[in-house]
C-alpha cells in the first residue's frame, strides 16, 4: 500500500513538472472565434463527456481546456502590433482592435459633471493645471516647510509684530485688523463659490446664471440646496452671515429607542412584561380596535335600519291606478279627479 502512495506521489510531481513545459500549440476540431477588442474567445466545440461522480476528474478537465482556449487567445494578442509604452525601457503593449461585440452594461454610463466657472474660465484663457509639491523651501528659517497649513512656509506669527502701512492709506487705521477682516471676507467669498458650483452641479436646470445676475430667492434656493448635499445633509455646515435658520426637515419624528446601557429594572420589567403576555393562553384585548369595531357595527346596523324604513316608507305610499285602495276608489281618490276635473269643463 505504501508503495502505491510513493509511485502516485511520484507521478503527480512528474506531472507537475512537466505542465509548465507544456507546447503551446493547441489542436482544435472548430476554430475558435476570437473578439481581441473585448480579450474574448469563443468556443464552438462540444465539452468533453464529463461524469457527475468523479469531481477531481471533472475539475481537471475544465481547467486543461481553460488553459487551451486561453493559450489560443494569447497567441492571437501576440500577432497584434506592439510597442513600448513609456519609451524604450517600458513595459510592451499591444494595440487592441475595436471590438465586434457591443456588451451590455447593468447601468447607465455616468453622466459628465458640469465644469465649475474655474474650469470653464481656464479652458477660455488656455490655463493648465500643473502639480506643486507640497514642500516649499523657507529662506528665513532655513529648512524645507509646508505650503500650506500649520508649520507653512513664511506663516510664522513672530515675523508679523510690524507690518508696513501703504501709501495712501490711512495712518491710525489698525493694518492687523484689516488683514483678519479681509482674509474673513476672502473665506467667505471662497465657501459662497463652492456652494454656487455645488448648487449648479445638482440643479442644472434652476441652478445660477453664469453672468451673476441671480435674484435672492434663485440664491437662498441654490444655497439650501448645496447645504443638504453634504454626507451629513447639512448638520454640521457652518452658516454664512445673516443666513436664515434652516426649515426643519420632512419626514415626520425620529424613532427613539432605548438605549443598550442604562436602567436595568425598566427593562427587566418590559422583559417580563413580553414573556406574560407571551405566556397567557388569552389574547391581549386592545381597548381602541375594540371600540373602533363596534362603533363600526353601530353604523352599519343603523344605516341598514335606515334602508328598511325607507323601503316600507316606500311600499304604503304606493297606490292602484284607480286612485283607491278598492276597485271603486276612495274618498282621497274621488277628491283628487274632482281638483283634476274641476266643474263646467268638458272633454274636447
Amino acid at each position: 500500500m505504501a508503495a502505491l502512495c510513493v509511485e502516485e506521489l511520484l507521478a503527480r510531481a512528474e506531472q507537475r513538472a512537466a505542465e509548465p513545459h507544456r507546447s503551446v500549440a493547441v489542436e482544435k476540431e472548430l476554430e475558435l472565434e476570437f473578439d481581441l477588442g473585448n480579450l474574448l474567445a469563443l468556443d464552438r466545440n462540444p465539452p468533453p463527456s464529463m461524469p457527475r461522480a468523479a469531481g477531481a476528474q471533472r475539475e481537471s478537465r475544465l481547467r486543461s481546456l481553460a488553459r487551451d482556449n486561453t493559450q489560443l487567445l494569447v497567441a492571437q494578442l501576440w500577432g497584434l502590433p506592439a510597442g513600448r509604452a513609456e519609451g524604450a525601457t517600458g513595459p510592451l503593449v499591444a494595440q487592441l482592435p475595436e471590438p465586434s461585440y457591443r456588451l451590455p452594461r447593468e447601468k447607465p454610463l455616468p453622466r459628465p459633471r458640469p465644469p465649475t466657472r474655474w474650469e470653464q474660465f481656464a479652458r477660455l484663457k488656455g490655463i493648465r493645471r500643473r502639480k506643486r509639491t507640497s514642500l516649499v523651501w523657507d529662506e528665513a528659517a532655513k529648512q524645507w516647510r509646508r505650503r500650506w497649513g500649520y508649520e507653512r512656509a513664511g506663516g510664522d506669527p513672530a515675523r508679523d509684530w510690524l507690518i508696513e502701512v501703504p501709501a495712501g492709506a490711512d495712518p491710525n487705521e489698525d493694518q492687523f485688523a484689516k488683514r483678519l477682516r479681509d482674509k474673513r471676507e476672502k473665506v467667505a467669498r471662497n465657501e459662497f463659490n463652492r456652494l454656487r458650483n455645488i448648487a449648479r452641479g445638482a440643479l442644472p436646470g434652476r441652478g445660477l446664471h453664469p453672468t451673476g445676475h441671480q435674484s435672492r430667492a434663485e440664491l437662498g434656493r441654490a444655497t439650501q440646496v448645496a447645504r443638504v448635499s453634504t454626507a451629513s445633509l447639512g448638520r454640521f455646515q457652518p452658516r454664512l452671515p445673516k443666513e436664515p435658520a434652516a426649515p426643519p426637515p420632512r419626514g415626520g419624528k425620529k424613532r427613539h429607542f432605548a438605549p443598550l446601557l442604562g436602567d436595568l429594572a425598566a427593562e427587566r420589567s418590559r422583559q417580563l412584561e413580553l414573556l406574560r403576555g407571551l405566556g397567557s393562553k388569552k389574547p391581549p384585548l386592545d381597548l381602541t380596535r375594540a371600540v373602533n369595531k363596534q362603533l363600526r357595527e353601530e353604523d352599519a346596523q343603523a344605516a341598514a335600519g335606515k334602508g328598511r324604513k325607507r323601503g316600507q316608507r316606500g311600499k304604503r305610499g304606493r297606490q292602484r291606478p284607480g286612485g283607491g285602495k278598492g276597485p271603486a276608489g276612495g274618498k282621497k281618490g274621488g277628491a283628487r279627479r274632482q281638483q283634476q276635473r274641476p266643474a263646467g269643463r268638458k272633454r274636447s
